[in-house]
């Protein structure tokens, strides 16, 4: 199945958009903040999510990590 149609397949895209993101922005940050409109835009503003929320974020990938080797 495609990311879009399950759920708990788009909320791991998503988390790992998110972290990625950050994790990108903490090395390299020019090359986000160049792009802070646009299509673009998209993964900056993934990357301050990441940074403002990462305790949250932590635990849902945590979570999430869990979710797929436990329930699944």
């Amino acid at each position: 199945q495609s990311a879009i149609f399950n759920f708990q397949s788009l909320l791991t895209v998503i988390l790992l958009l998110i972290c990625t993101c950050a994790y990108i922005r903490a090395l390299a940050p020019s090359l986000l903040d160049k792009n802070k409109s646009g299509i673009l835009g998209i993964f900056w503003k993934c990357a301050r999510i990441g940074e403002r929320k990462s305790p949250w974020v932590a635990f849902c990938c945590v979570l999430m990590a869990f979710s797929i080797l436990f329930v699944q």
